[in-house]
């Protein structure tokens, strides 16, 4: 059995100032054939996955191509995608023939020129690999479901969970289910039931919580093979904007296609009451300074690197200053420049830094401040998960109390150990400001006294209402209040 797979991810915000090109990847991610390290990344699980596979099956022929993941951000560059597009195909085509190909793709990537990147790679790896071949892929549910997708492809596992906490275990089942459809031990159908909706589903609270555990267990009593919910990427100007359910059958696709419609019914029932609270900037550190349960994390949930947002808003963080509060760690500001002044500056130096505030009319006016640098550190990481984050360079500096962190590579807050490899110890905080919607829960619930949400309006089109898309044909909640009454446009 020959196998070939690859990776190419990244989340297209194309509202979002900031683009992308091919330095975005190999600043946060590129791995050339047979050099993905052990560690999987949020895509590429199906790397070592395949790999662990083929130790313990000689049948199986490894052949890997290119892993490559670029932090969210703007649109993607036509040359870009078309390097990364042609160098996963020409590996292929390399390869061939081949029995499976296995992808692990985020699902959001939109290019100059190419809305679909991610339809188009699976259309063309079909074309090459032939009707036979079993094609697997694995995405984020933050992401865009096309028909072309669903077409071309046999097997599709989503993550589960927001935060994104089982990506491992979703590129486990994408290789085990691929493998045993090229094994013809099982023949799967692919339904999918448009749930009509844009909303934040975070899995940590209820409804969805209890809605991802019914899937989960569809899937364990052998129900159905897979069941995922497709959240949808309300930052993506696509004209699959929206939440979808995903279910694959042994061969059973009038009960795949009733049961997808049943459960995204379901989903559509809860639109408008699955989000957290998401209160005002100065409310939410108010709360933060009163509460006795410390450390009490606040989120700056839409200056948010992982949707595409430049992550250097300093809106919250003058709100910091301009309540005085105490015993607080922000994490963080992106702003290589004045990462560059501090190494430049030294440990232990005093100086009048202006930093954040770079690249956005909407994410605040830079700060300027008399700032102590704390620590220095080069190629600093943090973990989610069992994934290794580059942060790059990054300075800690000091006002008062106040320690801020700041990074050359862009990237959303995921675990303690962005303050703690830093030399910033989080028992001595009261209050830990991070720039994330949700990824940060899993990691810092266990230490988390109390976690808050603050919805800063400006960096990142929270409002689906309001935000101006120009590709979406369909009528979705909460832009229609009744879509599934209306006719697409």
């Amino acid at each position: 059995m020959r196998v070939f797979c690859a990776s190419v991810a990244t989340e297209t915000n194309t509202f979002s100032p900031l683009r992308s090109d091919f330095s975005d990847f190999a600043e946060s991610f590129y791995a050339p054939p047979g050099e993905h390290p052990e560690t999987p990344t949020l895509c590429s699980a199906v790397f070592p996955a395949l790999r662990r596979r083929a130790r313990a099956n000689p049948d199986i022929t490894l052949i890997e191509g290119t892993a490559t993941w670029a932090e969210p951000g703007g649109l993607v560059s036509a040359a870009t995608w078309a390097r990364l597009r042609d160098e996963v195909l020409d590996q292929l085509r390399a390869a061939l023939p081949v029995d499976a190909v296995v992808l692990g793709l985020h699902g959001a990537m939109i290019a100059e020129g190419c809305v679909d990147c991610e339809g188009e790679l699976i259309a063309a790896a079909r074309r090459l690999a032939g009707p036979a071949a079993k094609i697997g892929v694995s995405f984020d549910p933050h992401s865009h479901l096309s028909a072309q997708r669903v077409e071309n492809a046999d097997i599709i596992t989503v993550f589960k969970e927001f935060p994104h906490t089982d990506f491992v275990e979703t590129g486990e089942a994408c290789v085990d289910l691929t493998l045993r459809a090229v094994r013809g031990e099982i023949a799967p159908q692919i339904s999918v039931f448009d749930v009509r909706m844009m909303d934040v589903l975070p899995t940590s609270i209820q409804p969805m919580r209890g809605f991802v555990d019914k899937i989960m267990g569809l899937e364990a009593r052998g129900e159905i093979l897979s069941g995922s919910v497709i959240h949808g990427f309300m930052a993506g100007d696509s004209p699959d904007l929206g939440a979808k359910i995903i279910v694959v059958t042994d061969g059973d696709a009038p009960r795949g296609q009733a049961l997808a419609r049943d459960l995204g019914m379901e989903l559509f029932s809860f639109r408008g009451r699955t989000k957290p609270d998401f209160l005002p900037p100065a409310e939410a550190l108010r709360r933060a300074d009163t509460s006795q349960k410390t450390p009490v994390v606040v989120a700056d949930v839409w200056d948010n690197p992982g949707g595409g947002a430049a992550g250097d808003s300093t809106i919250l963080l003058r709100e910091v200053l301009a309540q005085q509060l105490s015993g607080v760690a922000f994490g963080t500001i992106w702003d290589p420049m004045a990462v560059r002044l501090c190494f430049a500056a030294g440990e232990g130096a005093t100086l009048d830094l202006r930093f954040g505030g770079k690249t956005s009319a909407h994410a605040g006016a830079p700060l300027d401040a008399r700032v102590t640098v704390q620590r220095l550190q080069r190629q600093a990481v943090q973990s989610f998960g069992a994934s290794v984050v580059p942060l790059g360079d990054c300075a800690v500096i000091r006002i008062g109390d106040l320690d801020i962190v700041l990074n050359t590579n862009r990237s959303q807050t995921f675990s303690p150990d962005l303050f703690t490899n830093l030399g910033i110890d989080i028992r001595q905080k009261r209050i830990l400001v991070v720039k994330s919607t949700n990824h940060f829960h899993g990691a810092f619930a266990p230490v988390a006294g109390e976690i808050l949400y603050a919805s800063v309006d400006g960096p990142y089109p929270n409002d689906p209402t309001r935000t101006p898309y120009t590709r979406l044909t369909r009528a979705l909640w909460p832009r229609v209040e009744s879509p599934h009454a209306e006719e697409p446009a």
